[in-house]
């Protein structure tokens, strides 16, 4: 047993030190290790008389946000967002996602655990850029951009982190939501999944959470992002389809696939700043024209912006109860581990069908 143990341990030691992955997920804990080090106690932050009022008053709003979610939602916690971490730069992860420039399919990278995704976090911001520049020179469209939180899945109890704490009230009760719904639930394998659901939670949770405490203004501000998501979301489906179909449409030339491609975005750009900007409340003119269009743009979009309604329509039916949708939603993923929104799709198909003769008997019964 001694010997397979030492095996083992010799096997993992090498692929951490040898594997590209290995060295990159040793970059990574060392940086997940600095942040748990840097770890202080809420409380006791919003207890000194040294804390700023308006860092005091944050901090307050993340601990009673994490409360609502555990005692409300039904989520688990754990001892996450007890804690505060200062860092010593304004962001925390670089996030890179690519595609190929003639088909919508994303470039994924796998870890242990969490499977296959399509994105890689990167601490130390000149990998990053070496990496969105290696896929670049490989052919692939490359989509870079800076976040300020992520979820270690509540395997480790993850503190607020200094780069949230400059974000406002809303972002920061959406945020502490989000993250603790990956830490109650995470299907392997499902990025897109897992970020459209913690969207919805983030956003619906946050709602639920400001009306709670007699603040309807804020609660009417988190419907109208969410409103102005769920909108978005739908343009970049469309666009997606339409993407695939010039893509599919010209199966044997790849230039004549950029060509066509190059006119889609050209009309998304005008659809999305003429009719789509003008039905916005929270998104502003001018940061639509700032979005980047192409293939990785678009699908780093959908991860978090998929099947929103789907979410939605299983709240609804739920009669607007956030825990009991969170919990269906969460029974309806396990029950098709492999295409979770399927499952979503085909009960919310299923109880419109149950509907329909129940309504007909009520027209009947009514004449």
């Amino acid at each position: 047993m001694r010997r397979v143990l030492l095996a083992v341990v010799l096997l993992v030691t090498g692929y951490l030190v040898i594997a590209p992955t290995g060295r990159y997920l040793l970059r990574a804990a060392s940086a997940e290790a600095t942040i748990l080090a840097r770890r202080r106690p809420i409380s006791e932050l919003v207890a000194d008389s040294q804390t700023k009022p308006a860092v005091s008053a944050k901090l307050r709003l993340v601990l009673a946000a994490r409360a609502f979610a555990a005692e409300s939602i039904g989520l688990s916690p754990k001892e996450s967002f007890t804690t505060y971490s200062q860092l010593d730069h304004d962001t925390l992860v670089l996030v890179l996602s690519a595609a190929y420039r003639d088909r919508l399919v994303p470039y994924t990278w796998w870890f242990p655990i969490v499977g296959r995704v399509p994105y890689k976090g990167f601490f130390d911001y000149e990998a990053a850029r070496d990496a969105a520049r290696r896929l670049d020179g490989e052919g692939f469209d490359v989509y870079l951009r800076p976040s300020p939180a992520f979820s270690t899945l509540g395997w480790f109890n993850d503190p607020l982190l200094s780069t949230s704490l400059r974000a406002d009230s809303f972002d920061l009760a959406n945020t502490v939501i989000h993250e603790l719904t990956h830490n109650t639930f995470y299907a392997a394998g499902q990025a897109v999944f897992n970020e459209s659901f913690a969207n919805f939670m983030g956003a619906r949770g946050s709602a639920w959470f400001f009306r709670s405490r007699g603040a309807p203004s804020a609660a009417e501000q988190e419907d109208a992002r969410w409103a102005d998501e769920k909108l978005m979301a739908r343009f970049w489906d469309v666009l997606y389809r339409s993407v695939d179909s010039v893509f599919k449409a010209h199966p044997a030339s790849v230039g004549e696939r950029l060509t066509a491609r190059a006119a889609v975005y050209g009309r998304a750009r005008l659809q999305l700043v003429r009719v789509i900007g003008p039905q916005l409340r929270t998104i502003s003119p001018r940061g639509l024209e700032r979005i980047r269009l192409d293939n990785a743009a678009l699908l780093a979009r959908r991860i978090y912006l998929t099947d929103l309604d789907l979410f939605d329509g299983v709240w609804v039916r739920e009669g607007g109860d956030l825990r009991r949708a969170f919990t269906e939603i969460v029974r309806l993923a396990r029950s098709r581990p492999n295409d979770p929104f399927a499952a979503l799709r085909a009960s919310l198909t299923d109880s419109s069908a149950a509907k329909a003769p129940a309504q007909k008997r009520a027209q009947v019964d009514g004449r």
